[in-house]
């Protein structure tokens, strides 16, 4: 499985961003499909996550309904919206994918970091 991660870029503080994580190699199934990300400094911390069969969605706090994760089934791709971005949320956004969930530090299937740089 090959995970294809797009959309980071620089923006202003409020701005808006899609990123999107393609999926090819074999169907992901019942996998847990989203994103985490790690700040200059940081670790890396969960962003957003949903279950492709069932697509029960999970949203880290700091999310505060900024962003939305959908999916298209018919590209195998995962979108992650993210509205009124902040200069806390420049970071570099990984896709991920993984059978159990996204929480954990063992993870299945990883793509490249997009960068996303929120200026103030």
């Amino acid at each position: 499985v090959q995970l294809q991660a797009s959309g980071g870029g620089l923006v202003q503080a409020g701005d808006s961003l899609r990123l999107s994580c393609a999926a090819s190699g074999r169907s992901l199934g019942n996998y847990v499909m989203g994103w985490l990300r790690q700040s200059p400094g940081k670790e890396r911390e969960f962003v957003a996550s949903m279950r492709l069969a069932g697509r029960k969605i999970v949203y880290a706090d700091f999310v505060k309904e900024r962003f939305t994760i959908s999916r298209d089934y018919r590209k195998n791709t995962v979108y992650l919206q993210m509205n009124s971005l902040e200069p806390e949320d420049t970071a570099i956004y990984y896709c991920a994918a993984d059978r159990a969930g996204l929480g954990s530090s063992s993870i299945d299937y990883w793509g490249q970091g997009t960068l996303v740089t929120v200026s103030s």
